[in-house]
């Protein structure tokens, strides 16, 4: 690196930090439409940044201990300073609560805990009229077993809903085995003895697959999906549609195949053909989001869904980049990048992905992929966010990671409230499993550590409610809320709606294409941005130390410093022809 670049880097560095003393980049307030003229098939969907809630646990507004709509209503107005331009809301529809709301009884009506009808037109009301649109849950895969549909279904054998689920007679012997996600034997045909037959459930007992061989279940799933469109609702993300489709010869399927469900359970023999009929009757004759969950397991599977020549879907949701084990570190950055990268090869002409490394099926982004201790937590959870808002798709981003909300790690079962967590628990007790070394790894992994409620401010249960919270709330939330970061221009939150309103600004962070430098680096994920003339590289050190990066040829003409999330001058250094980044040091550079 030339003495003048360096200078260079050096002077557009203290004059962006010199700016404020906190303040570590000048962002405009606003998308800026011009600069997106030259880009083509622009669709809001792309463009969006989704904030994704979990009703239960974002704000209780009755003292319940329950998040409900009316608490989501109170806070509109942080939502709208965050930036986002959607919000995917987990299920709200009347349901039992096996699963928490992914076990649904009613689809046309609001859970009793969440409020009412009007309560949510009210907050459709609210989201529109602040620019934020909503995604819904669309959980068809099964249905609660406290459903009608159900109910009549195990009534008897000749009853009209029968064949809306899978169903086995007893006298033909027990089926073949399916594995289930969170039955507590972990099969998945339960016998029923009202009718001397086995019902299927690849999920909990209390969530019976439908059955999407027969063309009345796809009408009524159709004609949910019209009601809820028709309210003025922007779209859905489809749970677990990926195993809708079963080859219902019920073949024997190779021993250990649940290591790789997807594989076996995914993109069955007419879930396209679902999935393009659905597309005709009813995502065609409205222009709203539709998120392909899990969409099958390679980037070739994934192309499927969202290939514009096939009219299915339009958003990929894989889970190949959160699949990885229980930390980053165990599975190596290297294994990383070439995820995003083998996807992007796929990807870079047609077809739409998800970015997102937490939702509420996972633990916290910054305890799995960044470092939740006292001293690396904000830089890394900085790092992160860079990260979604800066890859080539539509981040998804999980309420409470623009604090840096990290994992609570339970140390008893009674804390708990996931179905999957205590059935797996249950069935080690009942085969004398290693009950110590199992609670060890859900402090890690269980979902219930990205569930627990959102962190709003010092006061009693971190102002989430003033009653007994359904789920214990993370002690750190004296220190790691809102109203403490809003006050902190250097906090998560500030850094968060940075990069937000970088991402929106800028063609080549939503449509750019992407090349990856230094593949073999373990500490460094870099890659370039480049849409027509507008180029941005991202340096990103996943580590704990400082980390040298050697500049290649081509990016040492990259001498605008956009953002970093270090604020002191020393922050960057530049020697010879490296860049010296701190422990886990973002830097996107023009």
């Amino acid at each position: 690196m030339t003495t003048r670049f360096s200078i260079l880097l050096a002077v557009i560095f203290l004059t962006a930090c010199n700016s404020s003393n906190k303040e570590n980049a000048v962002l405009p307030k606003n998308s800026n439409d011009s600069a997106f003229t030259n880009v083509k098939d622009r669709a809001w969907w792309k463009e969006a940044v989704v904030y994704q809630i979990y009703p239960r646990s974002f704000k209780d507004s009755d003292g319940d201990g329950v998040g409900d709509l009316k608490g989501i209503i109170s806070k509109l107005d942080y939502l709208k300073s965050l930036g986002i331009d959607a919000i995917w809301l987990n299920p709200i529809y009347t349901s039992p609560n096996d699963d928490n709301g992914y076990d649904i009884s009613d689809y046309r009506s609001i859970m009793k805990e969440f409020g009412t009808m009007e309560d949510f037109d009210a907050l459709l009301k609210g989201m529109h009229e602040r620019g934020i649109k909503l995604v819904m849950d669309l959980v068809v895969n099964h249905s609660s077993d406290e459903h009608e549909w159900f109910k009549q279904s195990r009534s008897s054998r000749t009853n009209p809903y029968r064949n809306y689920y899978h169903w086995w007679p007893a006298e033909k012997g027990k089926p073949t085995y399916r594995w289930s996600f969170f039955d507590v034997k972990s099969e998945a045909w339960r016998y029923d003895t009202l009718t001397n037959a086995y019902y299927l459930h690849y999920f909990s007992k209390k969530q019976p697959d439908l059955n999407w061989e027969n063309p009345k279940v796809r009408q009524e799933v159709y004609d949910i999906m019209k009601f809820w469109l028709n309210k003025g609702i922007d779209g859905f993300r489809m749970d677990a549609f990926q195993f809708a489709s079963k080859d219902t010869s019920w073949p024997v399927l190779p021993k250990g195949y649940e290591k790789n469900v997807i594989k076996y359970y995914g993109d069955g023999p007419h879930l396209h053909d679902y999935l393009q009929e659905m597309n005709r009757e009813v995502y065609s004759k409205y222009n709203v989001m539709s998120v392909a969950e899990g969409a099958g397991s390679s980037p070739e599977d994934a192309m499927k869904f969202v290939d514009p020549d096939r009219k299915e879907l339009n958003i990929a949701y894989h889970f190949e980049s959160v699949d990885i084990g229980k930390t980053l570190n165990d599975y190596g950055l290297v294994n990383y990048k070439k995820i995003f990268s083998r996807y992007d090869s796929v990807f870079k002409d047609k077809g739409w992905l998800a970015i997102f490394m937490a939702n509420h099926d996972q633990p916290r982004m910054v305890s799995k992929f960044g470092n939740d201790d006292s001293a690396n937590r904000e830089a890394s959870s900085k790092l992160l966010s860079t990260f979604v808002l800066t890859m080539r798709g539509t981040p998804f981003y999980f309420n409470g990671d623009e604090l840096g909300m990290s994992n609570i790690r339970f140390n008893n079962i009674e804390d708990y409230n996931d179905v999957a967590t205590r059935n797996q628990y249950e069935n080690l007790k009942n085969t004398s499993g290693d009950l110590k070394s199992f609670l060890e790894d859900k402090k890690q992994t269980s979902r219930d550590n990205g569930r627990t409620p959102f962190q709003w401010n010092t006061e009693i249960n971190a102002g989430f409610t003033l009653g007994k919270p359904w789920l214990k709330i993370n002690p750190n939330y004296t220190t790691v809320n809102v109203a403490v970061q809003e006050k902190d221009s250097n906090s998560v939150l500030t850094y968060f709606k940075k990069i937000v309103a970088l991402r929106k600004n800028s063609p080549a962070l939503i449509y750019g294409s992407y090349k990856l430098y230094d593949e073999k680096n373990p500490n460094v994920f870099a890659y370039t941005r480049t849409f027509n003339t507008e180029k941005y590289l991202i340096l990103l050190n996943f580590s704990n130390t400082k980390t040298d990066f050697i500049l290649p040829d081509e990016l040492k003409s990259f001498t605008r410093l956009v953002l970093t999330n270090y604020t002191t001058v020393t922050a960057i250094n530049f020697t010879g022809n490296s860049i010296q980044l701190q422990p886990w040091q973002s830097v996107i550079l023009k």
